[in-house]
């Protein structure tokens, strides 16, 4: 059963916060949670070209940093 969330009155703002209140739920017991498949064939991917050298990490700070440059 879907609760029922009065939608059409909240603002962006409550929104946001239910959000990050349900994810925060979530993310105590992320074993309840079963990644997809292609979540792991992804990983394995990314694994494999950053070993032939075809890519690279980047600290999270910079990747964020250079998200906000590009979308702001």
């Amino acid at each position: 059963m879907l609760p029922k969330l009065p939608l059409d009155e909240m603002s962006v703002e409550e929104k946001l916060q239910t959000i990050e209140v349900l994810w925060d739920s979530l993310s105590h017991d992320p074993d309840v949670i079963e990644s997809p498949q292609w979540h792991g064939e992804i990983l394995a991917q990314r694994e494999q070209a950053i070993e032939r050298g075809e890519d690279e990490f980047e600290d999270w700070e910079t990747a964020k940093k250079q998200l906000r440059d590009e979308l702001l």
